[in-house]
């Protein structure tokens, strides 16, 4: 690899991890507007015009607290519980394809995604399955009995519900006969998004990701009225900062990851059609995989200020008694279809 290509690299990494933050950022500032709107109050409006500064004085607030580490905790493994969230948070947008890639004028090909490994969704569960790691450490390093179960039900629930999503996508993956989240994303040209050929993976998929990323109504493992703050009751200042920061990265990779592999990515239809220079397709097509990126983070801030929790046992039901064998009846139902019209012989 050139020199010039890995600094092309290195700052597409960086656009991408700067991109998160800004999203996950003014993710907190619109969940606050909705949820007001939804409970007929103002939210937020004080810190600039229409509240548009309260991020930033969030942040600051988060810098500036006292940073209490408990003396009776493990302080390694208190630290590095919300370092192992943000990490393997930020890790995962490396194989998002952001935009078609731009020809430039003398036949040079930009891509637009940092990395396009072949084994890109297998990437994406590996990342998201250490990711329980930062929540499981974090609660057991505290030495609370409070973080301590918040941590038990985070790592139950993330284990059982990754089994679902991981099970749901494998019939996404017979059907487009690749692994490259890239290569997902090409095939879905025009109206061929894999939402209309695998309507139930994808139900089972957005429902999972709402459990992955410990959102309601499935946020027994912070659940304040039984357990003060769940995993990270101990924590403040910035630790307990980046606890909270890394559900909102987990929420806009999860968006996504969703609009990439079911809804199209950067495909529009009649985007070809109508729009032929290079640089405008790319562009366009970056805010055609934002706008929906946005359109889930809406729809998981939606469902959050709408359901009410889940008790545990029902979302243990709903994991292994419900979605786990939908999960495989749409793996066999896959397959026979594929079988019949002569894509598997």
């Amino acid at each position: 690899m050139e020199l010039s290509e890995v600094i092309y690299k290195g700052i597409l990494a960086v656009c991408v991890f700067g991109l998160a933050l800004f999203i996950a950022m003014y993710s907190t500032y619109a969940e606050r507007k909705i949820a007001a709107f939804m409970q007929d109050r103002l939210g937020p409006n004080r810190a600039g015009p229409f509240g548009i500064f309260q991020p930033l004085a969030d942040g600051v607030k988060m810098f500036m607290k006292e940073e209490v580490i408990p003396g009776v905790s493990n302080k390694f493994l208190f630290i590095l519980g919300p370092s192992l969230a943000m990490i393997t948070a930020l890790m995962t947008g490396v194989v998002i394809p952001w935009a078609p890639d731009f020809i430039s004028s003398s036949g040079k090909i930009y891509e637009l995604h940092v990395t396009d490994v072949n084994i890109g969704v297998l990437y994406l569960f590996g990342v998201v399955s250490i990711g329980v790691y930062g929540i499981m450490i974090g609660g057991w390093a505290s030495n609370n009995k409070y973080s301590l179960l918040g941590a038990l039900r985070a790592s139950s629930q993330m284990i059982s519900y990754e089994l679902a999503m991981g099970l749901s996508i494998i019939a996404l993956i017979m059907s487009a006969g690749t692994l490259s989240v890239n290569e997902i994303a090409q095939q879905q040209i025009s109206w061929h998004w894999n939402v209309f050929y695998q309507p139930l993976g994808c139900l089972i998929f957005v429902i999972c990701a709402f459990a992955e990323t410990n959102r309601a109504p499935f946020d027994l493992p912070e659940c304040e009225t039984e357990l003060v703050g769940g995993y990270h009751t101990e924590y403040s200042s910035m630790k307990l900062g980046f606890y909270l920061f890394a559900e909102y990265i987990n929420m806009f990779i999860s968006s996504a990851v969703i609009a990439t592999i079911y809804f199209g990515g950067y495909n529009f239809p009649f985007i070809y059609r109508y729009i032929s220079d290079p640089l405008w397709i790319s562009v366009v097509g970056f805010l055609i995989v934002m706008a929906k990126i946005c359109f889930f983070i809406f729809l998981f801030m939606w469902v959050r200020w709408t359901l009410p929790r889940f008790r545990y046992d029902q979302l243990m039901n709903l994991g292994w008694k419900i979605l786990i064998p939908l999960s495989i009846l749409n793996i066999i139902i896959t397959g026979i279809v594929m079988f019949a019209t002569g894509h598997i012989k």
